[in-house]
């Protein structure tokens, strides 16, 4: 059976979309899980993707956008003199370069372009069943890009028009369940495909 980690994670959604299809799929975020807890690691993701008694096969990523995101542009002056930027940088590094066969690492628009380097894909959440738009860069390795699966109408930028709130970054940072449910099935087929061709 093949491993998965989805990494700074605490909604479990992409995490059970895989698990649905089979795989030994696993969580891992600071804060503790939204969903069943037994297939969820509370805590610094680094300290698990090496050392595990079976590797990880496929790892997908979703670090903190705060200190790299666009939209908070307005802030990054400060945000670099005093190492955040930074230290949020060194973490999407060390994501990327982690030692797991397939990665795909997810985050907004971002200074990730610039830094270190341009994304592989943009996708949004109308390409996969939601009316609404929020791009979202993946940078790959070994994953195929992802295909559409349900391109609808709706355009809305609900995502931008949230209100202030204490919980309105993890609804801004929520991961769509047609996005979810594409990448299960895409990228988990791709890597099965890719284990029988090599045996």
């Amino acid at each position: 059976m093949k491993r998965v980690l989805i990494a700074c994670e605490y909604s479990a959604t992409v995490r059970d979309a895989f698990r649905a299809r089979g795989f030994d799929a696993w969580s891992c975020d600071l804060l503790p899980t939204e969903g069943d807890p037994r297939w969820h690691i509370h805590g610094d993701v680094l300290s698990f993707l090496t050392g595990m008694a079976r590797p990880w096969d496929l790892l997908i990523a979703h670090p903190p956008c705060t200190d790299l995101a666009v939209s908070g542009a307005r802030h990054f002056p400060a945000k670099i003199a005093d190492g955040r930027q930074q230290r949020a940088l060194e973490f999407v590094q060390r994501l990327l370069d982690a030692p797991v066969p397939h990665i795909a690492l997810e985050n907004p628009i971002s200074v990730i372009s610039s830094k270190i380097r341009k994304p592989d894909q943009i996708i949004q959440p109308w390409q996969f069943g939601h009316g609404e738009t929020k791009s979202t860069c993946l940078w790959l390795k070994n994953l195929p890009k992802m295909v559409p699966t349900d391109v609808v109408e709706g355009r809305s930028d609900r995502i931008h028009k949230m209100p202030p709130g204490p919980n309105r970054w993890k609804e801004r940072s929520r991961t769509y369940q047609g996005i979810a449910d594409a990448m299960a099935g895409q990228w988990g087929d791709y890597i099965l495909k890719t284990e029988r061709l090599a045996a």
